[in-house]
C-alpha cells in the first residue's frame, strides 16, 4: 500500500469536491450512464508507478457483499478509491486502521461508512438479538456480537419495529455505531474532521435501485462532539 508523505497533494479535490465526485458517480450508475473511468492500460502503467497517494479522492469502508462492488457503484477506477471492506461494514480495529492510513498516508480527503440493504451479517445480528437463532461458527458469531449493540439501539429507538422490521434501523444504526468507534479510537480522524480537512459521511447503498442513499451529516458532527465530551478519551 505505498504512499508517501502527509501533505494532501495541491490537485487533489477537498472533501467537498470529493463527495460530489462520489454522488455524481453514483448518479451515472444508477441512471445507466457510466463511464467507466481510469480502467484501461494507461490507468494500469500509471498505477505501477504512480503514488496512489497522488490520485485516490476517498476512502471507503464497506460490507465485503459482492453485490456492492464499490467502485462500480460509484462509477470510478483504479486508483481513485481506498476501500476497505469486512462483512457487515464494522468498524473493528483492523478497519480503523486502515482508515487512518488512508486519511493520512494516502491522502484522502473524505471517509465514507457505507452500509447497505439486506445485509446478510446485520440480518444475522438482528435476529441474534431478537432470541432468533445465532451463527453456529464461532467467527462469524464473532461479527455479530460486534453487531448486536446497534440492533440494541435500534429496537430502542423503534420499538415498533419486530422481526425482519427491524433490520433496516438496524443497518443505519451500525453506521452509526461505527462512525462513533471510529472517532472514539482515532484521535487523528477526529482533528482532521475538526480542522475540515476530511469529511466523515454515512450511507446506505440500496441493491434494489443501485443508489447511494446519504445519511444527515449533522448527525456525524453531533456524534463528534459527544465523543470529544466523553471521559473515555
Amino acid at each position: 500500500m505505498a504512499s508517501g508523505g502527509s501533505d494532501m497533494s495541491a490537485d487533489k479535490p477537498g472533501p467537498d469536491a470529493a463527495l460530489r465526485m462520489l454522488k455524481d458517480g453514483n448518479r451515472r450508475f444508477h441512471t445507466g450512464k457510466a463511464l467507466r473511468p481510469n480502467a484501461g492500460s494507461s490507468r494500469l502503467e500509471l498505477a505501477a508507478a504512480a503514488d496512489q497517494g497522488d490520485h485516490a479522492f476517498a476512502t471507503i469502508l464497506a460490507c465485503s457483499d459482492s453485490r456492492v462492488p464499490v467502485e462500480i457503484i460509484f462509477d470510478a477506477g483504479i486508483m481513485d478509491l481506498f476501500v476497505a471492506r469486512v462483512a457487515g461494514n464494522i468498524c473493528g480495529r483492523n478497519e480503523i486502521g486502515t482508515i487512518e492510513y488512508g486519511l493520512v498516508s494516502v491522502r484522502t480527503p473524505l471517509v465514507v461508512i457505507l452500509g447497505h440493504t439486506g445485509c446478510g451479517a446485520i440480518t444475522a445480528a438482528a435476529r441474534a438479538y431478537q432470541g432468533r437463532g445465532r451463527p453456529e461458527e464461532c467467527n462469524i458469531g464473532a461479527i455479530v456480537d460486534v453487531a448486536e449493540p446497534a440492533c440494541r439501539m435500534a429496537a430502542e429507538g423503534h420499538p415498533e419495529a419486530c422481526d425482519e422490521g427491524l433490520i433496516p434501523y438496524a443497518i443505519e444504526e451500525n453506521i452509526w455505531q461505527g462512525i462513533r468507534g471510529l472517532f472514539m479510537e482515532s484521535p487523528i480522524c477526529r482533528d482532521y474532521v475538526r480542522r475540515g480537512r476530511a469529511r466523515v459521511v454515512a450511507a446506505v447503498y440500496e441493491m434494489d435501485s443501485g443508489k447511494v442513499r446519504w445519511l444527515p451529516e449533522q448527525r456525524v458532527m453531533d456524534i463528534l462532539g459527544a465523543v470529544e465530551k466523553s471521559p473515555d478519551i
